[in-house]
């Protein structure tokens, strides 16, 4: 089977959940706080994952040093914070039993830790991933990051019974991704953030270049009921990058900026319900905007489409100010709103940087359709 050829519609993430937790005044409910978090470093046992190419450094030794670094300092500021790792020594786990950890013991964040790699000695940098598939119009599922998810997902491959385990999913056969297509992620939003708040912090550290924020499908993050990042920190096929994740220095300073990026998410996590009559305050989009949309024919890009307003001024926007549609329960939101469509096609690119399933829509009548 052709994956170009299934269908769109379950291309789009349609999110029909708030960002964070709600939780009514009225009701007097405590706010929710971001107070347990899972840790997983990647890899481990059998599976060492990525080698350097002297055959001397494995990427599961880095992965549980950066990730115990990290736990260390969040519970170094926050103590109140429960902090699980999937493994703190050098064993082997299958998917299933990370994600399952993160699950009972009600996580509301998990952080999968992984090092990258790439035959070629040229490629660097730093990665965010969230659970989704290739963002472009009847683009392929592997599009971009076949090898990496391959990689990441062929762990199963270790197992006696996988067949079984994961419902006869093969990480080696394009068409085993299909099924990922039915699934939705109810942490999408969250995720999201999380993977932004990553990206900001890493700039500017050891690691040098931003590869940025993706969505692909892999199996731990598809089993995980909270906001799930996976992390690629660097490449261990790259000397300069290998040469940061072996000294200690290197990896304490990755995991400083890893929970930089943990206590700015934690704060939004924190104080997301913010009751105020400020907050709850509905902001117009501007007349033009409006007037743009209320046209004929229009077109846009859509970087949100979830079951609640949101302020036009908030800061998951990042900067940009949308127009709103409401279809049905579903509000979506679109950004670039033009009368020609190759303008607003040739803004995408910049857009998915921020949202990476941004997709560019026509409005019609108040209707809105994905071109």
């Amino acid at each position: 089977m052709d994956l170009k050829y299934i269908s769109a519609a379950f291309c789009a993430v349609i999110l029909t959940f708030s960002a964070f937790p709600a939780v009514s005044a009225a009701q007097g409910e405590k706010r929710p706080k971001l107070g347990t978090v899972v840790i997983d470093p990647g890899h481990g046992g059998k599976d060492a994952g990525c080698v350097s190419k002297d055959g001397r450094t494995y990427e599961k030794n880095l992965t549980l040093s950066i990730a115990k670094l990290l736990g260390q300092k969040i519970k170094s500021e926050y103590p109140d914070v429960k902090v699980y790792y999937t493994r703190l020594s050098d064993r082997y786990l299958t998917l299933n039993e990370r994600a399952d950890i993160a699950n009972r013991n009600h996580a509301d964040l998990f952080i999968s830790i992984h090092i990258n790699a790439n035959n070629s000695v040229s490629p660097s940098g730093f990665s965010a991933h969230i659970f989704g598939r290739s963002s472009g119009k009847d683009s392929d599922l592997f599009k971009g990051n076949m090898e990496l998810c391959r990689r990441e997902n062929s762990v199963i491959l270790l197992e006696d019974d996988y067949s079984t385990n994961y419902q006869g999913f093969d990480p080696d056969d394009p068409e085993s991704f299909i099924f990922f297509n039915l699934m939705q992620n109810a942490y999408y939003e969250q995720s999201l953030l999380f993977a932004g708040d990553v990206i900001q912090s890493m700039e500017g550290g050891p690691i040098t270049r931003n590869r940025g924020i993706s969505q692909d499908p892999f199996f731990v993050l598809w089993k995980t009921s909270m906001p799930s990042v996976l992390l690629e920190l660097g490449f261990i096929s790259n000397s300069a990058d290998l040469k940061v994740l072996k000294s200690e220095k290197g990896r304490d300073q990755i995991a400083g900026r890893l929970f930089n990026a943990f206590r700015k998410f934690k704060t939004k996590y924190d104080s997301s319900l913010d009751l105020s009559a400020q907050s709850l305050t509905k902001v117009e989009a501007s007349p033009q905007a409006s007037s743009t949309i209320a046209g004929m024919s229009s077109y846009g890009i859509q970087i949100m489409a979830i079951g609640r307003e949101v302020p036009l001024t908030d800061k998951s926007f990042n900067g940009y100010t949308p127009v709103v549609i409401k279809e049905g329960d579903i509000y979506k939101y679109i950004v670039c709103v033009s009368s020609s469509e190759k303008e607003v096609r040739s803004d995408l690119k910049s857009v998915s940087r921020k949202f990476p399933g941004a997709f560019v829509v026509k409005v019609e009548n108040g209707k809105v359709s994905r071109r």
